[in-house]
């Protein structure tokens, strides 16, 4: 059974960053061949992807995406997108006197986006799309001249990238982008800050009607919709919109399966206690309020802690990436993500977003953690049994610390990225297999042994995939040196150092016990909040009453993840 369509929203600018990136990686994996095997035929892109029609009867393949964002935050992206403008001849003028045109200079496109442009049709002077062969058909039979060549080239684009649509390789439908005028993105005025004015936002008639209508738009046209994903801003006021989206899509497509990714950015130290808390406040509101309307809620960060410190971010053995940048940041994020969701987007599915959501949310435990290895660490000319039996460094990706006792109630892991002959590790007839795993006979039941053996008592389930991550421009080149082309490991460095065109990733979400300490320390850090302090935040609309249950149904989530070896110090309070 293939996989159903699934509508996705974007909520926040980090949200964005971590989209751009994503649909980069999908698109990256479209196969053009009709000769192609079985690998690169895993995924269904129609899950995620629909197929349209230009105003010139071109054919369009795009992201079934509604994407909101504040004003300042598109650069060079048009909102309406490039692929629907009316190319034809401008109308003349009615008034017949003198006119004055005021043109604003386009936004300057780095190296990466001109040489798209260059490809695809080229921009005018005045910001125009001239596109004359856009690689966008739902099954073309090869991507533009050209094309792959650009995509495999290694670019520097961390000095030139300022915001999530200066790496966007994908087209958007005119219906995609809804942007929020009334808030900044960038500057010290008019900022979303606070949960309660994001929340307050979809309250108003307009901008809630302009929501239910692009949904309507998605989800009519899908034959059998199976849900909705979203990205959504933790950290800033997005986390409001978020809880006003959740409860219109719990209450109109009641059945459907809802994933929700609290997404944030790596926090640099500060001593501005006011944002510490802001971010704390819209985290906890985010965290109670996402979860209770979402099949599955789990943040993503790079961060080693959302409480008032963050902590120091995360460090991934063979990816050297600069944690002050949302570029580098939101590209691992995304690369998680896309193996995570794999499971619900497959030709042949066994998971629709309902059944992964629960196959993990036993017990009213609707929020897990992810964790991953980025890239699985396999050496070149090894076999899977070969790196299970070393140390595989899962690192945690929801800033709650690494789960160290396998106590998890649930999990589902992906593996992909390891072609068949990679899978089991065959013994000489008369000698003895070197481990467990090594006498597996597939490579299911070498990466179902290995869990079982890692999360004894933990309901587990795996999927084992052939087509890797594919990590094309313009994804940043932070990789080791000690990483070929297909993200294995070498020996030692090359003499010619190559682009990392792919990379094996494995990840998991888990249903863990490391949960309940996570929430209780939140708790703890708010339960005495001196409301003269922090009147600015609750100025913006939250009440007081609705503050202190906050914190009840944190105390009480808390409670879900506890285990009986655990003492909770909040019980006593």
């Amino acid at each position: 059974m293939a996989a159903g369509a699934a509508v996705t929203l974007q909520l926040g600018h980090y949200a964005g960053c971590v989209g751009a990136h994503w649909w980069g990686l999908q698109e990256a994996a479209f196969c053009y061949s009709p000769e192609a095997g079985p690998q690169e035929r895993e995924i269904s892109h129609d899950a995620l992807f629909r197929a349209g029609q230009t105003l010139q009867g071109q054919e369009t393949y795009t992201p079934r995406l509604v994407l909101m964002d504040l004003k300042g935050s598109l650069n060079s992206l048009k909102r309406e997108g490039t692929l629907y403008a009316d190319t034809g001849t401008d109308l003349p003028a009615a008034w017949r006197g003198d006119l004055t045109t005021h043109t604003e200079s386009p936004f300057p496109r780095n190296r990466f986006l001109r040489e798209l442009d260059r490809l695809e049709g080229g921009m005018a002077s005045n910001g125009d799309y001239n596109g004359h062969a856009l690689p966008v058909g739902k099954a073309p039979a090869s991507p533009l001249p050209g094309q792959q060549d650009t995509f495999q080239k290694m670019y520097q684009l961390e000095d030139t990238v300022q915001v999530w649509s200066d790496y966007l390789r994908v087209h958007l439908h005119p219906r995609s982008v809804f942007m929020i005028n009334r808030y900044n993105h960038d500057g010290e005025s008019s900022r979303l800050e606070a949960f309660a004015q994001g929340e307050s936002l979809l309250q108003e008639p307009a901008y809630l009607e302009e929501m239910e209508d692009r949904l309507h738009f998605y989800v009519e046209e899908c034959d059998y919709l199976q849900g909705f994903q979203v990205l959504c801003d933790l950290h800033n006021g997005f986390s409001g919109i978020g809880a006003r989206v959740k409860e219109l899509l719990s209450d109109e497509y009641a059945g459907k399966g809802i994933l929700t990714w609290g997404l944030t950015p790596v926090i640099p130290s500060s001593r501005d206690s006011q944002k510490d808390f802001y971010r704390l406040m819209n985290t906890v509101l985010g965290i109670v309020h996402l979860s209770s309307h979402s099949s599955l809620f789990c943040p993503l960060s790079l961060n080693g802690s959302l409480g008032l410190r963050p902590g120091s971010p995360i460090s991934l053995p063979h990816v050297q990436y600069d944690p002050s940048l949302n570029y580098h940041t939101s590209a691992l994020l995304a690369t998680a993500l896309d193996t995570l969701s794999t499971p619900y987007r497959l030709h042949s599915s066994k998971f629709s977003m309902g059944h992964l959501a629960d196959s993990l949310s036993v017990l009213g435990r609707k929020v897990v953690t992810a964790a991953a290895a980025l890239p699985f660490p396999l050496v070149c000319d090894h076999t899977l049994p070969d790196a299970l039996c070393s140390s595989v460094p899962w690192k945690p990706l929801s800033s709650c610390g690494e789960q160290t006792d396998g106590s998890s109630c649930a999990q589902a892991v992906v593996l992909r990225g390891l072609g068949k002959e990679y899978h089991t590790s065959p013994c000489p007839a008369g000698t003895e297999p070197r481990s467990v795993l090594h006498a597996c006979a597939t490579g299911e039941e070498v990466l179902a042994r290995y869990l079982q053996t890692r999360c004894p008592g933990t309901f587990s389930t795996s999927l084992l995939l052939q087509g890797p991550c594919q990590v094309w421009a313009p994804y940043p080149q932070f990789f080791s040196p000690l990483l070929n082309k297909q993200g294995f490991l070498l020996d030692k460095p090359p003499s010619v150092p190559a682009a990392v065109n792919s990379i094996p990733v494995l990840t998991a979400l888990q249903s863990s016990s490391v949960l309940h300490g996570v929430f209780s320390q939140f708790y703890k850090q708010l339960r005495n909040v001196d409301l003269r302090r922090w009147a600015s935040y609750f100025s913006a609309g939250i009440e007081l009453d609705d503050f202190q249950e906050a914190l009840q149904e944190l105390r009480t989530l808390a409670q879900c993840y506890k285990t009986s070896s655990e003492v909770d110090e909040s019980d006593s309070d």
